[in-house]
């Protein structure tokens, strides 16, 4: 039978109890009708997560770098088969609906999650997401491989405070940018739901956002099933969004805007239950609200082939697949052209191995790899140092050091020394004395911030705190709460304070209590400041000079440094600032002081402001952790066994003064992303060089001139002038410049990873819609292709310009404004001071004034010969009156009437006030200038 029979036939059979049953993330099972548990939400980031060993492939960010959707959607594939191998395990409560891709924008680099989107650029970002998600769905037509479901919707950019915080996205950015990450995978069916945020968008949660129904499923050609962010519907209640009183309140407003799985409360659906119960008996929803989101659930589990006999074709998939050799190739594959080559003065790079007897690979990622909350387990490792190693051969030396200091700590009063214990279990720490062995020395490793993780020498683990007491047993610092974070605060008499820096002691869990002391018998405990003991922090060994001693004489000297995925910015925690480590600073300087065939790799999952590194060492390499086969594909760039082809997918910054602050999102009028910065940036947007060099002959279009809804092709010869193979991603840009508005410097509009032979050349083609050139008018809330000459770029990054031609767009005009029509306040062109805020907890924006001469500006309003009355809808909670002034040409120009506007006792509340005018003639651009907070939701002028 056809799907939608099938869905409706089994929809029938259901009760309400059994169908509100469906709505929770752990599916109820319905043993009468042979329906089983099914839970959704398995993590598939970059491999599939938390279920066991299992292919880990580069962070999201570092899968981008490739620019090679075509690679992407491979790995996708092989993400997908091993999801459908582990489901031939089922765990209780583990299914096929996997939480990928993410496509939150990289608007802002210090995002605590930034190794999990793709780019600042939504073009990009939809290329990367639609090949992933088509890779993890598979190629059959009917049925799933598996379900993935694309999040965070909607402008999900910050972790500070990210479920109170409020993205306030003007129209042009909410079309231009955020959701434009959003649409392409959607369109394409490459997913099959979002997964709302935790943030708030323009005053209203996210959770009940009606673009979930009113705009993600208009883009889609099949049905698609939604699902809340973890314990998203509890947000919405007093203590958090304060937006319902009640779960019965929030979870029916969550149904009627489009949510159709409710994750909350991990595995207990009681409360969910419960609430929908109760706002089904109460007319907040009716059954027909159920039958819809059921019908989605009941849909993917017929697309994933439960229901058939035979499981679907993609049943018989089993565990063998899980880190195959084929998967293990893909990986170093992906690994090796994520590779960014950031600098290479002088050819440093790439070695020669055949001529080199010693290298050394210093530096605290010299010989680890560390994982991120949404990695798998690592089946292997292959660090830098093996990756070397293994590459150098038997004919030559490597040395090594991770050029961290080796600390021991010894209690100024008491004489006791820190100490742990040896065996893979360690020890709980304790004070005591004698001499420092071993167990009393710690190799101490910088993340920044002042943030250290403590690793005991005898046994190589690190100091973690489970609630009770210190132990050194962890392999690395991980978890929810990251309890392996201490500072060591220098005082005065060159002593050290150790302060206990879990991410637990953000919520404030411990007071004043994060400090280290020990009672009579040794045993650690949490304190004060005041009470903390004082720790000479004595030196076995000074890392720098380790790392110098090992560099010295090299012929080539590689340091590894970078970032800790679990420190100082992760899921919840934004980063403070992007700067490398001071002690890894420190680091670099010494080695290449000490040697100067120095090669630094950067192993981050952010940008990071090395601006010394760029001004002072040879060779830069930048790679994102990328799993189990880092090591093979760092080494591979190194001895130039793979050419370098990488590009940057987002800007890297000179300087934090370059971005404004993290919880702006009008990238518009904060100048913000490459599409619209002005400043000089570190690294630009698609930057990444190669061994190999490339000319680029004049781009010619297909035409000179095209009608709003035409296609040209932009095509290019570019030629491999160098002695090596290699990649060139061919970028295409085009700028717009004359616009009614303020348009983008610069924007990507296609790109092409092209491989070339040494020495050969190729034509390469791509297509330019106009479409596509289009940007939002907010004056008709429409999108819109005006007539203007565009340039057209095509060069290797977006400050590489190569060539470039003009091209003629017959498009539209916009008309002046009308404002003697109902205008939406929300779709102004300006504004100081307001936000834009939920009209109505449904649906619906409206202009939120905070104070005295806030303001908002509609430019270019036909007046003709006159207007007399001004008339909105307006609510103001605050008790009082206020006003609204209607100037002319400036907040302070022309005065023309002025509104009255008394209390309404509620946000929501809108009461119609008018104004007569005077003087309101002729083409004017129009302020409206508030006294005092209220709210503006629709006004004209007649």
């Amino acid at each position: 039978m056809p799907l939608k029979d099938r869905v409706d036939d089994l929809l029938r059979r259901l009760t309400k109890d059994e169908k509100i049953g469906l709505l929770h993330q752990y599916q109820a099972a319905v043993p009468r009708l042979g329906i089983r548990p099914f839970r959704t939400g398995t993590e598939a980031l970059h491999g599939v997560a938390w279920l066991g060993p299992a292919t880990v492939f580069p962070q999201a960010v570092g899968l981008a770098s490739t620019w090679n959707p075509a690679l992407i959607r491979r790995v996708g594939a092989a993400v997908g088969d091993e999801a459908r191998g582990f489901q031939h395990e089922r765990p209780e409560g583990w299914g096929l609906n996997l939480w990928a891709p993410v496509v939150n924008l990289l608007r802002d680099p210090r995002w605590g999650r930034n190794e999990e989107g793709y780019s600042e650029d939504p073009y990009l970002t939809g290329a990367i997401s639609t090949a992933y998600g088509t890779g993890l769905q598979g190629d059959d037509p009917v049925h799933l491989k598996t379900a993935p479901t694309i999040k965070h919707y909607l402008a999900n950019n910050n972790e500070t405070r990210r479920t109170t915080s409020d993205s306030v996205l003007r129209p042009r950015v909410l079309k231009e940018y955020d959701e434009a990450a959003f649409r392409p995978a959607l369109s394409a069916d490459a997913v099959t739901g979002v997964m709302s945020s935790y943030n708030l968008v323009n005053g209203r949660p996210a959770t009940v956002h009606p673009g979930l129904t009113d705009t993600v499923r208009t883009w889609a050609k099949k049905d698609l099933f939604n699902v809340t962010d973890a314990d998203a519907p509890n947000n919405l209640l007093p203590g958090n969004q304060d937006y319902y009183p009640t779960r019965a309140e929030g979870d029916a407003a969550a149904l009627r805007a489009g949510i159709d799985s409710f994750t909350t409360d991990s595995a207990e659906p009681g409360k969910t239950v419960q609430a929908l119960t109760t706002a089904l008996a109460k007319g907040l929803i009716d059954e027909a609200d159920l039958d819809t989101a059921v019908r989605h659930a009941l849909g993917i589990r017929f697309r994933l082939g439960e229901f058939d006999p035979d499981g679907g074709p993609y049943a018989k998939i089993d565990k063998s697949v899980i880190d195959s050799p084929a998967h293990r190739a893909l990986a170093r594959e992906t690994a090796a052209e994520a590779v960014v080559l950031l600098k290479n003065e002088h050819a440093a790079l790439p070695l020669d191995a055949k001529a080199l007897k010693k290298v050394a690979v210093v530096g605290p990622l010299a010989d680890t790899l560390y994982t991120d909350w949404y990695s798998g387990s690592l089946p292997y490792a292959v660090t830098p140092l093996k990756g070397v190693t293994e590459r150098l051969g038997p004919g030559g030396t490597v040395t090594t050091s991770e050029g961290v200091d080796r600390v021991a700590f010894r209690n100024k009063a008491t004489g006791g020394y820190l100490t742990g214990g040896g065996g893979a279990s360690g020890a709980v720490l304790t004070e005591q004395g004698g001499d420092a062995g071993a167990t009393g020395q710690f190799d101490v490793f910088d993340w920044g911030q002042g943030v250290v993780t403590l690793r005991n020498v005898a046994n190589g683990k690190y100091v973690g705190y489970d609630g009770k007491a210190f132990r050194n047993d962890q392999e690395q610092p991980n978890g929810w709460y990251v309890q392996q974070q201490f500072v060591l605060e220098r005082q005065d008499d060159g002593s050290r304070l150790i302060r206990y820096a879990g991410y637990e002691t953000a919520a404030d869990w411990f007071g004043d209590k994060t400090y280290l002391t020990a009672d009579a018998a040794g045993t650690l405990r949490l304190t004060t400041q005041d009470d903390a003991a004082r720790y000479e922090a004595e030196v076995v060994r000074g890392g720098v000079e380790h790392a110098v001693e090992a560099v010295r004489g090299a012929d080539a000297a590689v340091v590894v440094v970078g970032s800790m995925p679990c420190i100082n910015g992760r899921e919840d925690h934004d980063r403070a600032d992007r700067a490398l480590a001071a002690g890894q600073t420190a680091l670099v300087k010494a080695v290449r002081a000490a040697n100067p065939r120095t090669v630094v790799v950067l192993e981050t999952s952010y940008p990071v402001t090395t601006t010394w590194e760029q001004e002072h060492v040879p060779a830069i390499v930048w790679t994102t952790h990328a799993g189990q086969e880092t090591g093979h594909a760092v080494a591979g760039v190194l001895f130039g066994d793979h050419n370098p082809a990488g590009r940057l997918t987002q800007t890297w910054y000179r300087s934090e003064d370059d971005l404004p602050d993290l919880l702006d999102y009008d990238i518009i009028a904060a100048d913000r992303t490459y599409l619209y910065f002005r400043g000089d940036p570190l690294y630009p947007f698609g930057h990444g060089l190669s061994y190999t060099t490339f000319r680029y002959g004049r781009p010619e279009l297909s035409a000179r001139t095209v009608d709003g809804d035409g296609t040209v092709t932009v095509s290019v010869q570019v030629t491999n002038t160098g002695e090596r193979d290699g990649d060139e991603v061919v970028q295409l840009y085009t700028h717009q410049r004359a616009s009614r508005d303020k348009q983008p410097l610069k924007q990507l509009r296609g790109f092409a990873r092209v491989p070339l032979k040494a020495g050969r050349s190729t034509t390469v083609r791509l297509p330019l819609r106009a479409a596509d050139l289009a940007h939002w008018d907010v004056t008709r809330g429409r999108w819109v292709v005006e007539s203007s000459v565009h340039d057209v770029w095509v060069g290797a990054s977006s400050g590489d310009v190569r060539g470039r031609v003009t091209l003629r767009v017959n498009g539209a005009e916009i008309p002046a404004r009308d404002l003697a029509r109902t205008t939406r306040a929300a779709d102004f062109d300006d504004y100081r001071g307001v936000r834009i805020v939920d009209e109505s907890k449904v649906r619906g924006d409206a202009v939120g004034a905070t104070g005295k001469g806030d303001w908002i500006v509609f430019r270019d309003a036909e007046l003709g010969a006159g207007v007399r009355m001004f008339t909105a809808r307006v609510a103001k909670e605050s008790g009082g009156s206020g006003t609204v002034q209607i100037r002319l040409g400036s907040p302070d120009g022309p005065l023309a009437g002025t509104a009255e506007v008394c209390s309404t006792g509620d946000r929501y509340a809108y009461h119609t006030v008018t104004a007569r005018l005077r003087g309101a003639r002729g083409r004017h651009d129009v302020h409206l200038v508030f006294s005092d907070a209220m709210r503006l939701s629709t006004f004209s002028l007649r």
